[in-house]
């Protein structure tokens, strides 16, 4: 499976609800099931409304079936230790529709 090369290592996982999270993938399994240590939610405020910040709201250790994973990628810690995810605003991506 291409996502063992990501053990260990902090991910982004983007569900096909529009949610985002972020963690250390501790293990996965070919039905894409994700299980994430120290993981976060990033909830991006939207363009107009700038007078709220965004959050990361702490998750813990956290599961995420594999039939609601839209895409898992990993994260660079440098560009992402950069980045005030408080400021962060931005349009909303919207849910994956299976036809």
């Amino acid at each position: 499976m291409a996502l063992n090369a990501y053990l260990n290592k902090k991910v982004s996982v983007l569900t096909l609800d529009g949610r985002t999270m972020v963690g250390t993938l501790l293990s996965c399994d070919g039905s894409m099931n994700i299980v994430l240590a120290d993981a976060v939610e990033r909830i991006i405020r939207p363009l107009d409304d700038e007078g709220t910040p965004s959050e990361e709201v702490p998750l813990g250790l956290y599961i995420i079936r594999g039939d609601s994973v839209a895409l898992c990628g990993r994260v660079d810690l440098e560009v992402d230790g950069q980045i005030n995810w408080e400021k962060v605003h931005g349009d909303v991506i919207g849910t994956t529709k299976h036809f």
